[in-house]
């Protein structure tokens, strides 16, 4: 197996297959042949053994030619990543926002309530935010949950800082 340059799964594929058939006495099977069940199916039976050492130094390999670049393509790294813009800031946890937010009230209807979760979600779910804010989403939508299943128990009540500024 070749080591290095600009290699793909697919080709990693070819050439496993390929070492597989010459092993066995087979013939080799173009990867384009084959179908993505047929590819998983031949990786977990075990057929094709592409161990820890070998996956170690196909990285060590990308890493050295990944270390030869040149300084300007660096810099133009490094220029793009100033253009980005600011990281968006963590939103409010506190339930009484989150509550606002949300828009719920006393006696709210049940359909609503499903209807209100499935927004929230999308428009809050960590899966939808970048990494840094997973956290706060995270503790967002337990918060959020909790409020419309209180409110579908019937046992959800305005907050009181909530009432004193309607």
């Amino acid at each position: 197996m070749a080591i290095g340059g600009n290699r793909n799964f697919a080709a990693l594929l070819d050439e496993l297959i390929s070492e597989e058939a010459e092993r066995t006495g087979g013939a080799a099977t173009s990867l384009n042949s084959l179908d993505y069940l047929s590819v998983a199916e031949e990786l977990h039976s075990g057929r094709i053994n592409f161990t820890d050492k070998r996956a170690q130094d196909a990285y060590d390999a990308e890493e050295t030619s990944a270390s030869d670049e040149t300084p300007d393509a660096v810099d133009e790294v490094e220029a793009a990543a100033e253009d980005e813009p600011p990281a968006a800031l963590p939103l409010s946890t506190d339930p009484d926002e989150i509550a606002r937010e949300l828009g719920l009230y006393a006696d709210i209807d049940a359909g609503l309530l499903g209807r209100i979760r499935r927004d929230f979600a999308f428009n809050n779910h960590p899966d939808r935010v970048p990494s840094h804010l997973r956290a706060n989403a995270m503790e967002r939508m337990q918060v959020a949950n909790m409020l419309i299943d209180e409110a579908k128990r019937g046992k959800f009540r305005l907050p009181r800082s909530v009432e004193a500024r309607g």
